[in-house]
């Protein structure tokens, strides 16, 4: 949470983590521009000067949010599969960890090096990628280009607000399909015919297989050890 060496003095009774358990939840509910010092003083009851003796600022606190879903990933254990089998293993428990929490995912990127849950993820990704034949500067760059990917992936579910009314939803539904369906068809003939498919995402477990897929197939394609 926040910076590996912050200090959890503060004020008796109020802790820390419960502080981010309800900063987090806010954020999944109402988004994270909800999420301020004085909301959460509100929420427990307090001044914002006691949060202030946890949290230096927003940024901290929001730091603290981050860590909280990388300390969620559960790397797995190394084991006798290939590589890129254990691969997405470990890139699957990263997305099962962030996908509660779409609104938050990208706050984790600048963490994913300055954080001891960050860096584990990226050691677990390292080891696998040298045993799979790339050199360690090519495994950080393949590393860092696919976790920074996954994470966008998850922020950008095409998915729509779950707080919104179900008419609503539909109706946002029918909306975008209409606005794909009723473009020129002599010069976007493709985005016409995906209309249904592009304006809504129905099955979000396809979605991230889909992005698993292309991403664990084109590190096995450049692998030098393939």
């Amino acid at each position: 949470m926040g910076n590996v060496s912050r200090s959890t003095a503060g004020r008796p009774g109020l802790d820390p983590d419960v502080i981010v358990k309800s900063a987090l939840a806010i954020a999944d509910t109402e988004g994270i521009d909800a999420v301020t010092i004085r909301r959460l003083a509100q929420e427990h009851q307090v001044t914002p000067m006691a949060l202030y003796r946890h949290f230096k600022d927003k940024d901290d606190l929001l730091q603290a949010l981050a860590d909280r879903l990388l300390a969620d990933i559960v790397v797995p254990d190394a084991d006798d599969r290939p590589w890129h089998e254990q691969m997405r293993s470990t890139l699957t428990a990263l997305i099962a960890a962030l996908r509660p929490h779409p609104d938050v995912a990208h706050l984790t990127v600048p963490r994913l090096l300055t954080s001891a849950p960050g860096l584990a993820l990226a050691e677990r990704c390292l080891v696998l990628l040298v045993s799979g034949g790339f050199d360690i500067d090519r495994a950080a760059e393949v590393a860092r280009s696919t976790l920074f990917s996954l994470v966008a992936l998850v922020a950008a579910e095409p998915r729509l607000d779950p707080r919104t009314e179900k008419d609503d939803r539909d109706d946002a539904i029918a909306a975008r399909r209409a606005a794909l369906a009723t473009l020129p068809v002599s010069r976007y003939p493709n985005v016409v015919a995906a209309a249904g498919t592009l304006s809504y995402c129905e099955d979000a477990d396809h979605y991230y297989q889909i992005g698993l897929d292309l991403t664990v197939a084109a590190m096995i394609r450049t692998s030098p050890g393939r």
